[in-house]
């Protein structure tokens, strides 16, 4: 098993299509259905034996969630935050030169 490139909380672009996001989770292997992975063109299906990264994501038109295998994802340059309505509920602040967000602390029970 390999270890993860990118971390909770960085932002990355995608390496084909045209959009970025925020990673909230990460999978160390492929963990979405069968179909779901069927359902990329063989032609540019990634393997599954890799990181997978949960985004909260977004590109020119719409945010939405994204579910990348670590081959398709590259660092975000651009020091842009996420505009995604639901990165308040994970993160807390956003770290410009550094590109990342802060995961919000845990409340004890």
């Amino acid at each position: 098993m390999r270890t993860a490139k990118f971390s909770i909380g960085q932002v990355v672009t995608h390496r084909i299509f045209p959009f970025r996001g925020v990673i909230f989770d990460v999978d160390p292997v492929f963990d979405n259905t069968e179909e779901w992975w069927l359902s990329i063109p063989e032609d540019v299906r990634p393997v599954k034996d890799q990181p997978y990264y949960h985004l909260l994501a977004e590109n020119d038109e719409t945010e939405y969630m994204a579910y990348v295998s670590e081959q398709n994802l590259l660092p975000d340059i651009s020091g842009a935050p996420v505009r995604h309505p639901q990165v308040r509920e994970f993160f807390d602040r956003y770290d410009q030169k550094l590109g990342t967000y802060r995961l919000k602390a845990t409340k004890p029970h």
